[in-house]
């Protein structure tokens, strides 16, 4: 009997040392997180890239250089969409299964983005959307275990609106690419612009890469050349192409029309020269917002690459620190847990505070009202501020209602 006593407490002592070692391995192991974005095939892996830039720039600053999180190195593994729905959501798979990766932060096009989210119900992990823009990404098709850092198109749109300053003697006439981030998009604006006394007089839908806009700005002149009041060319344009340029080049002033649109990043801005005073909003441009994150990332982006920070940069830092912040609130990164750390935060950005809504998950934020001024001596138009517009005036539809 004493020699079973003793063999019982070795076996347990064993079992003990083992298990241990297991937590100790485990507390040694890398935190893993997946950045699913499009590398290849389209005009829009800068935006890609700028986001992986600000991401990576945003861990150091938000773990003070050491790139660990409560002593866990941090492992950046990423995974190229392609900017194909099929390839997005088998690399998000195989990020979430054989790279058992803790969070998932992506993609870039919202129509991609838009096939990931079933994959982060599936495998019970947290996909931050980041930087797509869609609002039906936080919308009834979407699931609990997606956040998102990016802003939506009803933030675009109702600050787009509110740099209109929409009356009755407002006409509009809309040009956006017929996929999801165009169609969410207008459907904001309309809905924006509701009870304000503006009309939408016509809506055109282009196939993306468009590059010749003429037969659109056509039928847009078309319905607004007698409308007696302000008269509008409204434009959601993610990619190339420059309608903004070539609109303007058909001379749509001879009809007293003038072009409206949201800020771009700094490639894009150049032809923005040829709209001075144009007033719209932006999400970011790096001399707007005032503090210190900001200041940081100016300061930092410009030794190490020669120019400011862009659009899509700011949104990466805004990921990376969301990240950091929740992981660093808790010791228990099981998703569950996260999911309760994450509704409801608050975290400080370059574009100050942002707070995922415990509804759908949406981080809400300010925007920027600017006009366009030219300076001979800048490379690019100046989306120079005229106000912050804070969350609190936006009145941000809730998509999915997480709570229910």
């Amino acid at each position: 009997m004493k020699k079973l006593t003793i063999l019982a407490m070795a076996s347990a002592l064993s079992l003990a040392g083992a298990l241990t070692g297991f937590a100790a391995k485990a507390a040694d192991d890398p935190v893993k997180i997946a950045l699913i974005h499009g590398l290849s095939g389209s005009t829009f892996e800068v935006f890609s890239k700028q986001s992986h830039t600000g991401f990576k720039l945003g861990l150091e600053y938000a773990t003070n250089g050491t790139m660990k999180i409560k002593g866990r190195d941090i492992e950046i593994i990423e995974k190229d969409t392609q900017f194909k729905p099929d390839v997005a959501r088998a690399v998000l798979a195989e990020a979430y299964g054989d790279d058992d990766v803790l969070i998932a932060v992506g993609g870039t096009s919202s129509g991609v983005t838009k096939g990931m989210l079933p994959i982060a119900e599936e495998y019970e992990r947290i996909l931050l959307v980041e930087p797509a823009v869609a609002d039906s990404l936080t919308g009834p098709d979407s699931n609990r275990y997606v956040f998102k850092t990016s802003r939506n198109s009803s933030m675009d749109m109702q600050a787009q609106a509110l740099a209109l300053k929409p009356g009755p003697d407002l006409f509009v006439a809309t040009l956006a690419e017929d996929y999801a981030f165009g169609k969410d998009g207008i459907a904001a604006f309309k809905q924006a612009m509701e009870g304000s006394g503006a009309t939408i007089v016509t809506e055109e839908y282009v196939p993306l890469k468009t590059t010749d806009f003429t037969a659109a700005a056509e039928r847009m002149f078309a319905a607004l050349k007698d409308k007696e009041g302000r008269k509008v060319i409204l434009i959601y344009v993610a990619g190339g192409g420059d309608p903004m340029g070539k609109i303007k080049g058909m001379e749509p002033e001879r009809y007293g029309i003038e072009i409206s649109t949201g800020g771009h990043i700094l490639p894009v801005l150049p032809t923005y020269k040829k709209v001075p005073g144009m007033e719209g909003a932006v999400y970011y441009y790096y001399e707007n917002p005032k503090n210190p994150i900001n200041d940081w990332l100016v300061a930092e982006h410009t030794k190490r690459f020669g120019s400011p920070p862009d659009f899509f940069t700011a949104g990466g830092m805004a990921a990376a620190l969301a990240v950091v912040k929740a992981l660093e609130s808790t010791d228990d990164w099981d998703t569950e847990n996260l999911i309760k750390v994450m509704e409801g935060m608050k975290w400080d950005t370059p574009k100050g505070e942002m707070e995922f809504r415990p509804e759908d998950h949406q981080a809400l934020q300010s925007m920027y009202h600017f006009k366009i001024r030219v300076d001979d001596n800048v490379d690019w138009a100046i989306p120079e501020l005229v106000r912050e517009i804070k969350p609190s005036e936006m009145n941000i539809p809730i998509g999915r209602n997480n709570q229910e």
